[in-house]
This record gives structure tokens, sequence and C-alpha cells, in this order.
């Protein structure tokens, strides 16, 4: 019994990582799109998907290193992408992200 336990071990072990150089390369041809991107709704979409890969990075590191401590980092991740996405696609869509009325 022990022994299947030890190749699931090893088997999740060798999966994770080859997740985290995909995820890395993955990150690495975003950061190509961002900079040199042809639009800025292209950029805004890149960034929005390389928070993404840190989500899933830092799940994936969870894996790695058996525990549960990054859950919070995932979630929070999640919470200020979905809050910067608003705010990018309000500014590119108005100009303004927070509006000012001066009567």
């Amino acid at each position: 019994m022990e022994s299947i336990l030890d190749i699931t071990q090893t088997l999740i072990q060798i999966s994770a990582t080859i997740a985290v150089i995909a995820v890395a390369i993955s990150v690495i041809i975003l950061l190509y799109r961002a900079i040199l991107g042809p639009t800025n709704p292209d950029r805004a979409v890149a960034l929005d998907i390389i928070g993404i890969n840190l989500m899933a990075l830092a799940g994936l590191i969870a894996v790695l290193l058996v525990t549960t401590r990054f859950n919070d980092v995932v979630l929070l991740i999640g919470i200020l992408l979905f809050i910067g996405t608003v705010a990018l696609a309000k500014f590119l869509e108005k100009g303004v992200i927070i509006e000012r009325d001066m009567d």
C-alpha cells in the first residue's frame, strides 16, 4: 500500500512541476503581448491573464508544498484582479475611472 502512495506522490510532484514550467512560459509570452500588444484592450486582456496565471502559480506552489496557506493568497489575487479589470475597462471605455460632477 505504501508503494502506491509513493508512486502517487511522485506523480503529483512531477505533474505540478511540469504545470509550473508551463505557466511560467505562458507568463513570458503574455508579457510580450502586454508590452507590444497592438491595441490597449489586447494589453488589458494580457495583464488580466497574467494575474490568472499568478493565481495558478500560487495554487501549484500550495500543491508542491502540501499546504493550504496559499488559498488566501489565491482569493486575494482574484479579488484584486476583479477590481483592476473593472477599473481598467471603465478607463478604456470612458477615459476616467472616477467621475466627478462639478455642479
